[in-house]
């Protein structure tokens, strides 16, 4: 069990096929037919690329953040080169999917789904704000907390006074995406439950 389990690329694989069994098993007759709706698997993934990028987000602002100072000067250089790193590859990434996979999800739905809940019309506003949250937070990945932790890593070499105050700039844009988050995702959870 621990190969397979300790194979990261397997137990994905793994967790791909149970959902394509589970397609087929709910919904063949669907798929079969040709009236599955495919905008619902976008917004699946949707979901999945979100669930990534919050839930990196969260580890980021719960936990590394503040473990950080209590962390032993020795060690510092294993989350820093290694860790922190590969955290940002994935969360920068999902941030970027999260958006096109939501927009297209707006896309498929009734005609100018995305159009009207970025107007905020009635009816749309709930996730409209939602998505105006989302795309603030996929920005400050992009435009601020990426090309800072370059610097503050050392990924683009830079003054230890830069990478100090880079460092300062991102974590206060990574709380701004955490503060951010919280009325974005009651927005994308009451638009379907509640209403826009």
């Amino acid at each position: 069990m621990a190969k397979i389990l300790g194979n990261f690329h397997l137990a994905l694989g793994i967790g791909v096929v149970l959902l394509i069994l589970t397609m087929f098993g709910l919904h063949g007759g669907q798929l079969g037919d040709g009236s599955y709706q495919w905008a619902q698997f976008l917004r699946y993934l949707h979901v999945i690329a979100g669930v990534l990028w919050i839930g990196l987000l969260y580890y980021f602002n719960f936990v590394q953040i503040p473990t950080m100072p209590k962390v032993p000067a020795e060690l510092k250089p294993g989350i820093s080169k290694h860790i922190a790193p590969a955290a940002l590859f994935w969360f920068r990434w999902a941030a970027l999917a999260t958006v096109i996979l939501g927009l297209a999800v707006g896309d498929m739905q009734q005609g100018g789904y995305t159009v009207r809940a970025l107007t905020l019309e009635e009816g749309y506003r709930t996730i409209g704000i939602g998505m105006w949250l989302g795309l603030i937070m996929a920005a400050n990945v992009w435009f601020i907390i990426w090309p800072n932790q370059k610097r503050a890593l050392g990924i683009v070499a830079a003054e230890d006074d830069v990478k100090s105050r880079s460092a300062s700039t991102a974590m206060m844009a990574s709380r701004t995406n955490l503060i951010l988050s919280i009325p974005m995702l009651y927005c994308m959870v009451a638009q379907v439950h509640i209403g826009g």
